[in-house]
């Protein structure tokens, strides 16, 4: 019986690594389809997030079963309840990539500003960077990387704290970028709130080694 919990608890990561991956892709996609003006890759990202919210409940429902037919304690049910909530945070992260690809959408002929599209870029690339080490950390169960990638979420803020300055003044200039650069405002949210869920993660990765809740996130520690 402890060898099929193991093997189920291993599967369970396993595809918690799956929907990961495919978060990552999404984030990835939409980003370079709102930098490029590109309808149909966004199209593909808002057409796919339905993969990522089934496999969401797959693994919620596997949780659910293993914790009513196995009653797991101590590691084994902070293993199952690692899993429950850091996919929780991954289908949010998915939903901000859809949000993404939605603004290209609706900003696809606008007016544009190169340099905050460069910068939106580079804010991808930072998070994108995150959500890809995150799930190295996640699998190695690595705590001190977990908290590195945690602090590095203050760059992400500062970064999309620029972008925002920029918007504003941008369009107090222009009142002809006032809708794209709502968009590129709206953009650089999600990002940075994406950074928050890694965070999120980072927090869990703690608590599956050490069984304490800790806060990472600069923001709900003001």
């Amino acid at each position: 019986m402890r060898q099929l919990f193991e093997e189920e608890l291993t599967k369970l990561h396993l595809h918690f690594s799956e929907m990961g991956m495919m978060v990552n892709e999404a984030i990835y996609k939409s980003v370079k389809a709102f930098i490029n003006h590109d309808k149909e890759l966004a199209q593909e990202v808002i057409d796919q997030d339905h993969h990522i919210n089934e496999l969401e409940l797959s693994l919620e429902k596997k949780c659910f079963e293993l914790i009513a037919l196995q009653q797991p304690v101590t590691s084994d049910l902070r293993r199952i309840v690692t899993v429950m909530k850091a996919c929780a945070d991954l289908e949010r992260m998915g939903d901000h990539a859809v949000s993404i690809a939605k603004s290209t959408i609706r900003v696809k002929g606008t007016k544009r500003v190169l340099q905050i599209e460069a910068e939106i870029g580079d804010l991808s690339g930072k998070v994108k960077e995150m959500v890809r080490t995150v799930l190295e950390a996640y699998l190695k169960q690595d705590v001190e990387e977990a908290r590195k990638i945690a602090a590095s979420d203050t760059a992400v803020d500062a970064l999309a704290e620029v972008i925002h300055q920029q918007c504003i003044e941008e369009m107090k200039a222009d009142p002809e970028l006032v809708l794209g650069g709502t968009d590129y405002l709206l953009v650089s949210g999600y990002l940075e709130r994406i950074g928050d869920y890694v965070t999120n993660i980072c927090e869990w990765i703690v608590y599956l080694e050490t069984g304490t809740i800790t806060e990472l996130n600069p923001h709900h520690s003001i």
